[in-house]
C-alpha cells in the first residue's frame, strides 16, 4: 500500500527518537521512505530502546542507523550530524523532537530543574537547528531533488501558547520554541529552508500515563479536549510526514497544533 507522502531518498534526524512521540515520528518517516537517523540519549536504557527503533524499522524494509547524543552538549550534536553524514550522506529533514519535564513549584523549583528544561527543550533544539542548517548549506544536491533545500520541524507543545502552572520551566521553553521556529523560518526562507513547529497536545505515551491510565484521570483530561479522545503518537508523526514532504512546499513559519482542539479552552463552551 502507498504511502501518503513519500520520502523516498531523504534522510531524517529524528532527537528523542527512541520511545514515545519520537519513536511514533521515526517508525512514520521510514514507512514514507527516509532513511532516519535514531537519536537517544548516551545511557544503556535509551541504547537498548533506540536499537529496538532501528530494529523496527528494518524489519519494515527501511534503513535506520542508531546515534547516542546529549542534544544539549555541542560535541554530541556534531557527533549526530556526523553519523547522518556517514551512513546516509547527509541530512534533509531534521525534527527536532527531544524534550523533558521537570516540575515544582516556582517557590520550590531549583535553578537546575529550570536549566535542566531550558538546555534540552530550547537550547538543545538551537543546537541542532544549527547543524542542520550547515549540513543543508554545505551538501551536494542528489537525486530524487527536493522543492526545499531542507526541512527543519521543531515539535513544540499546546503549552507555547496555554499557561502551565507548575512547568513554568516546560512552558518557556516551548514560548522560546515558537519563536525561535518563526525567526528561523524568516531568515532561512530566501535560501529555500523550510521551518515549521508540530504543538501535539495530550498525547498517549509512557512519560504522562499518569493523565490518562485510570478511568478518573482519563475522564478528566477529556474535558480538556473537545475531540473527545486522548492523541496517539501516530496523529502527531502523521503531521510530521507531511511537514517533511513536498506536498506543503508552501509552508513555513507556521504551528501545526495537533491537539483535538485543546487550544480552544473546552472550559469557555457554553459559558458566556
Amino acid at each position: 500500500m502507498r504511502h501518503a507522502v513519500d520520502l523516498s531518498g531523504r534522510v531524517a534526524v529524528v532527537t528523542g527518537a527512541n520511545s514515545g512521540i519520537g519513536r511514533g515520528i521515526a517508525l512514520e518517516l521510514a514507512a514514507a521512505g527516509a532513511r532516519v537517523v535514531v537519536n537517544h540519549r548516551p545511557n544503556e536504557d535509551s541504547e537498548r530502546r533506540g536499537a529496538e527503533v532501528v530494529q523496527e524499522i528494518l524489519r519494515a524494509g527501511g534503513q535506520a542507523v542508531a546515534a547516542a547524543a546529549d542534544i544539549n552538549r555541542e560535541e554530541d550534536v556534531e557527533h549526530l550530524f556526523r553519523v547522518a553524514e556517514d551512513h546516509f550522506q547527509g541530512v534533509d529533514i531534521l525534527v527536532n523532537n527531544a524534550g523533558i519535564e521537570q516540575p515544582a513549584a516556582i517557590q520550590d523549583m531549583t535553578l537546575a530543574q529550570w536549566q535542566k528544561v531550558i538546555d534540552t527543550n530550547l537550547t538543545g533544539q538551537f543546537l541542532c537547528a544549527r547543524a542542520a542548517v550547515r549540513a543543508f548549506l554545505n551538501r551536494t544536491p542528489r537525486p530524487p531533488a527536493d522543492t526545499a533545500a531542507g526541512k527543519i520541524i521543531f515539535i513544540s507543545s499546546v503549552h507555547e501558547v496555554i499557561p502551565w502552572a507548575f512547568q513554568s520551566n516546560y512552558a518557556a521553553s516551548k514560548g522560546g520554541v515558537s519563536l525561535l521556529m518563526q525567526s528561523l523560518a524568516q531568515e532561512l526562507a530566501p535560501m529555500k529552508i523550510r521551518v515549521n513547529s508540530v504543538a501535539p497536545g495530550a498525547i498517549r505515551t509512557p512519560i504522562n500515563a499518569p493523565a490518562w491510565n485510570t478511568p478518573d484521570s482519563l475522564a478528566s483530561l477529556l474535558k480538556l479536549i473537545p475531540y473527545g479522545r486522548i492523541g496517539e503518537p501516530e496523529d502527531v508523526a502523521r503531521a510530521v510526514a507531511w511537514l517533511a514532504s513536498d506536498d506543503s512546499d508552501y509552508v513555513t513559519g507556521s504551528t501545526l497544533f495537533v491537539d483535538g482542539g485543546m487550544t480552544l479552552y473546552a472550559a469557555f463552551r457554553g459559558a458566556g
